[in-house]
């Protein structure tokens, strides 16, 4: 099994370690509020217990986004404990999206286990979604600067899904084959606005609310570059670290940045790539004959070096911003290398 470099032994994995010890007990109150079957499902979507509500604490998410609005807090020089609200916010939208997003994709496993539409239905999985977006709401409400960013997010969010649904809809080639610039203002979208909110809205409450424009626009960056690499995971990646099975995205015949630029390169292996995607007989043999020439063709690199671009452009908005923030330049960077 490939090693998971936020694991707590590793240097990203040591800061994320500490802003959970911060969000979590915030977190865990915030749900408390909800009806008991509705706070039984928001935990077993946040990994806080099986599907019989029995506690456990080994299937929920890292807690980038929080720890990103915290760590940007520190680093403009104040207490994290102000953007608490905003860390709680971020990671409930967050896990809101993901449940919603498994029952659009019919995606019926989730951070190793069944996704909550599986496990619970349909109707109740979009009610906890829901109440999640709520209770993200009611986190922030009253504080002007953090609502702003957190709203702003939302719609970006939305409308980033939307567009990647639409992509489905798309052909592979021709006039009307997506092309790389549409995927990278979708994901700007889908991904990287609510880590544009955290940061944002986290160096705000910091104390630096002057950096909050630019520190919007390094969330950004940073969430294109870190869904080019889920994207990359979704296609190469351990099953045993990304929680989906091998090749998931393939089989969903999503249209990925690895695929659409090995689709856009000159070489023998991107047309018969083309060929495969075209046939949409996605068996287990033309899936790993895809991912093998996607790679050939040059996806792969080309994915890597795009991802590279953005976290370098993040990494130039910390760098003018906020020069002394060590700790959340370390989880930045840390979430480019899962692939490596």
């Amino acid at each position: 099994m490939a090693a998971d470099p936020l694991d707590p032994v590793r240097p990203g994995g040591e800061v994320i370690a500490r802003c959970r010890r911060l969000f979590e007990p915030a977190l865990r109150e915030a749900v408390s509020v909800l009806h008991p079957w509705g706070a039984m499902m928001a935990a077993f979507t946040l990994g806080w217990s099986d599907v019989d509500g029995r506690w456990q604490d080994d299937g929920g998410g890292k807690g980038v986004r929080p720890a990103i609005a915290l760590l940007s807090a520190e680093a403009a020089g104040g207490d994290a404990e102000p953007a608490l609200p905003v860390a709680v916010a971020v990671e409930l939208v967050h896990a809101f999206s993901l449940v919603h997003d498994d029952i659009i994709d019919n995606d019926e496993r989730r951070r190793h286990r069944e996704a909550l539409w599986k496990a619970y239905g349909v109707g109740p999985a979009l009610l906890t979604g829901d109440a999640l977006l709520a209770l993200a709401i009611r986190q922030v409400a009253g504080r002007p600067d953090a609502m702003g960013y957190l709203s702003a997010a939302l719609v970006e969010l939305v409308r980033g899904q939307t567009t990647d649904m639409a992509f489905e809809q798309r052909s592979w080639h021709g006039p009307d084959q997506v092309s790389t610039a549409e995927y990278l203002d979708m994901v700007a979208g889908k991904t990287g606005s609510l880590l544009g909110a955290a940061a944002a809205a986290g160096v705000a409450m910091g104390g630096a609310p002057q950096f909050a424009d630019r520190m919007w626009d390094m969330g950004r960056d940073l969430g294109i570059a870190f869904q080019i690499v889920d994207d990359m995971l979704g296609i190469w990646g351990d099953p045993g670290v990304t929680g989906k099975p091998v090749h998931s995205d393939l089989r969903r015949e999503k249209k990925t940045l690895p695929i659409l630029a090995a689709l856009s390169s000159e070489r023998t292996a991107a047309r018969e790539l083309s060929t495969i995607l075209v046939s949409r007989t996605m068996d287990d043999d033309a899936v790993r004959r895809a991912a093998h020439l996607a790679e050939e063709a040059g996806g792969r690199a080309a994915a890597q070096a795009l991802a590279e671009r953005h976290l370098a452009s993040a990494m130039d908005v910390l760098d003018e911003c906020l020069p002394d923030a060590t700790d959340l330049r370390v989880l930045c960077e840390s979430l480019l290398n899962r692939v490596n």
